[in-house]
């Protein structure tokens, strides 16, 4: 059996890595070199998807990664007292990875695999020849910006939050650093991801409309605005300043014909709650899943398995995406009358087992619990 992925993201090599473990080749095709990416991006993967990384996908040292056993939600008015927080006894909540170590792991992994293979397109016109060559069972598209996804793939449900999102590590001194904080300020969300005894990953997603003149925050302006909100560490440094903008996108139809379009292009979601990428690990379990079910049963493996994929996780992830947004919209009514909502509702939250218990199932492995 031969794949055909598009674009060599880091998705794209998740999904390759999983399909090579299961005795299927796969032809990688990408645009161009892939530039350096800065060390400030970071991701956390929940308990329930790292253990199918480890067993399905990669086996991951635990140096490479650092858990989080601790959640905490704050609000700028009063940082002292939390509103929200989230914890598990018996196991970590989730962990944090480094985009660049994770990318590099799956690389190595897969340079000398005989049943991988890296090919660069020439030019814009080749797409068509590789859509075309029929020794490939399936075609998927992991690339969000080639000549494929802005032909076939441009319908989609969009919502702009009109914010940038600062990406940058501290250097702080050393703590146990096991808790992720979360803070609502008047600018937008804040998160401390910790990666090490004296690192934190932070994401700050600025609404545009609290910049003066929609400029971009120089490193001085973001360092005062982090120094401001920062209740837990003694900072040292803070590294490169990484930005993006903010969208909610879910694509339409999730395939064209012979092409199945995967990963960020089905849907992209604030980073609020850090479950962009598990929603798309739980998307790569459905998928492995169906080949293999067909594989077992002595059916052809080929685009029908689009429909049925599209099938089991479409809803889902509408689902997950839009709730991901009502939390987001929560918070930002709820910071803008002060408070007024969330008191009573997020005690009730706080102090009910059930529901926190739920919420954390619910994170941990998406809305299939």
């Amino acid at each position: 059996m031969n794949v055909c992925l598009l674009g060599d993201g880091l998705i794209s090599l998740t999904l390759a890595k999983t399909l090579i473990n299961n005795k299927i080749k796969v032809f990688m095709y990408y645009k161009h070199d892939k530039k350096p990416s800065k060390q400030t991006r970071t991701i956390g993967i929940s308990s329930d998807n790292l253990d199918f990384l480890q067993k399905r996908v990669i086996k991951i040292k635990k140096k490479e990664f650092w858990e989080i056993n601790k959640i905490e939600i704050y609000n700028d008015k009063n940082k002292e007292k939390r509103m929200l927080d989230f914890k598990n006894s018996n196991k970590k909540l989730f962990s944090v990875f480094k985009n660049n170590d994770l990318y590099k792991l799956l690389e190595k992994s897969l340079k000398k695999n005989n049943y991988f293979k890296k090919i660069k397109i020439s030019n814009k016109f080749s797409y068509n020849k590789v859509i075309n060559n029929h020794k490939f069972n399936l075609i998927i598209n992991c690339d969000a910006n080639n000549e494929i996804s802005k032909k076939y793939f441009y319908k989609k449900f969009l919502k702009n939050y009109q914010s940038t999102a600062y990406a940058s590590i501290i250097n702080h001194n050393i703590s146990s650093n096991k808790k992720a904080i979360q803070i609502f300020t008047e600018y937008g969300p804040l998160a401390f991801l910790p990666i090490s005894k004296t690192q934190t990953s932070i994401v700050f997603s600025i609404k545009n409309k609290r910049m003066k003149n929609h400029l971009k925050l120089s490193k001085e302006e973001f360092k005062k605005l982090i120094i401001k909100n920062n209740k837990e560490y003694k900072i040292n440094s803070i590294n490169t300043l990484e930005t993006f903008k903010l969208n909610l996108k879910i694509l339409r139809n999730y395939y064209y014909k012979n092409i199945l379009a995967f990963g960020d292009i089905l849907h992209q979601i604030h980073p609020l709650s850090g479950q962009g990428f598990n929603m798309t690990l739980r998307d790569i379990k459905v998928l492995i899943d169906l080949i293999k079910e067909k594989e077992n049963l002595g059916l052809p493996i080929n685009s029908s398995v689009y429909q049925e994929f599209e099938n089991k996780t479409k809803h889902l992830n509408l689902l997950f995406a839009y709730g991901n947004d009502f939390i987001y919209e929560f918070f930002n009514y709820d910071n803008y009358y002060l408070n007024f909502f969330s008191k009573k509702i997020l005690n009730y939250f706080n102090n009910n087992k059930l529901l926190n218990n739920l919420a954390i199932k619910c994170a941990d492995k998406g809305l299939i619990i």
